[in-house]
């Protein structure tokens, strides 16, 4: 491998190494779904705060009902939550129905169905042990106990335990702002008017759905043509944003002009050039105290890179851990040949047969091709300089999932 290209894996320690985590903010919690958290979140209360009743039934002595049948007197009734005032004493049950707090003086619940009424008196017909259908204080959490941990991506589940927990608030990490421009004479957006060389842009919205679904907030600046002054201009609304990402003018040739246009604003160049396929051309750096990314303007190599690089820093910066693109294993669908100096990463389906994955790539893997990316489950991983391989061999792969939220 020439020294000019950046291993995958060094050029990622190399983005993570500087960023900042985002401070907190507090957010109610219906806004909190998809957030991640900024620290341990303990119960205020103990649920349940007493024992209850976990059936529809009579509470009683589980001394009384040892011998069956056998008949108690009903001395009170007591509903969910309500409390009975008294005790049940030897020869007597309390009417109770579930998630009522236990009688004094009752350990047991008979279930209705094992019973039989006639008007004060109840006849018992299975007898059941001390605890039965009985739920103890603090059977799901007590008052203190940490149930939600710091860089935990909050799902549904997670906002109704934090409700049960007795929290209205939550402090979590604010979203990174990550400021998207594009660059290129030939690019427009949808709808507009398309001269003959035009090309329709679609960088910028992929990477907004990335960015939002790895819980950042883009701010798209715009398309700047390929000239200096352009590209200065509207860089200049990146300061304040959290991270800057460009599209285009990133490779080699004379009208590449990130660099030279951000560089009047103070970039300070990290890297460029990184050995992997598609997205060779990735530069970093920062441009003052904002880490910035260059992304080739090919839509298949800039997504290519979100998903290796700008994942892994949002995944940084919000504290959740997740900063490698998670690798699995499947069954090799197609055969492959012998792989360059490159790692490289290959659009692919997911399927699954006889319970194994199999992932098959598709066979062009022209990085000009968008709907073969948007038709892919995965990208199958090779290494630099991989022999060939055959189908049913094993490959590596990285989900194209894109959601910080767990399943």
């Amino acid at each position: 491998m020439s020294r000019d290209l950046m291993p995958v894996a060094e050029a990622r320690q190399r983005i993570l190494a500087e960023l900042p985590t985002m401070p907190s903010e507090q957010v109610s919690l219906p806004e909190a779904h998809g957030r991640v958290l900024a620290g341990d979140v303990a119960a205020r209360v103990t649920q349940p705060p007493l024992a209850v009743s976990a059936m529809d039934g009579y509470a009683v002595r589980a001394d009384d009902v040892a011998n069956v049948p056998v008949d108690l007197k009903v001395i009170g009734e007591v509903p969910a939550g309500g409390l009975f005032d008294g005790a049940v004493g030897p020869g007597k049950a309390v009417r109770i129905f579930t998630g009522a707090p236990l009688p004094g003086g009752a350990d047991a619940i008979v279930i209705q169905e094992d019973t039989e009424r006639d008007g004060d008196t109840v006849t018992v017909t299975e007898g059941v042990k001390a605890g039965r259908y009985v739920r103890k204080a603090g059977l799901d959490f007590a008052e203190g106990d940490v149930l939600l941990t710091e860089g935990t991506v909050l799902t549904a589940r997670d906002i109704g335990l934090a409700a049960a927990m007795n929290h209205p608030w939550l402090q979590v990490r604010r979203k990174p702002r990550v400021a998207l421009l594009a660059t290129g004479d030939e690019i427009h957006l949808p709808g507009e008017e398309i001269g003959p060389t035009g090309i329709v842009s679609s960088n910028t919205f992929a990477l907004e759905g990335l960015i939002r679904a790895a819980g950042g907030e883009p701010i798209t600046l715009g398309i700047a043509v390929d000239d200096r002054d352009s590209i200065r201009a509207l860089a200049e609304n990146a300061r304040g944003a959290d991270m800057l990402v460009t599209t285009g003018g990133a490779s080699v040739g004379e009208h590449d002009l990130v660099q030279d246009a951000l560089g009047d604003l103070g970039l300070e160049l990290d890297f460029w050039q990184i050995a992997m396929r598609p997205g060779k051309p990735l530069m970093s750096g920062r441009l003052g105290d904002t880490p910035m990314l260059g992304f080739p303007g090919n839509p298949v190599s800039s997504m290519v890179c979100g998903v290796l690089f700008l994942q892994p820093a949002l995944a940084q910066m919000l504290g959740t851990g997740e900063t490698e693109p998670v690798r699995e294993t499947a069954i090799l669908g197609a055969d492959l040949g012998e792989n360059d100096r490159r790692e490289d990463y290959l659009r692919s389906t997911l399927t699954r047969k006889d319970g194994q994955l199999v992932a098959t790539p598709f066979a062009k893997q022209d990085s000009s091709m968008f709907s073969r990316l948007a038709a892919s489950d995965c990208l199958i991983v090779r290494a630099p300089h991989a022999p060939a391989a055959k189908a049913g061999e094993t490959v590596e792969f990285v989900r194209l999932g894109g959601s910080l939220l767990r399943t």
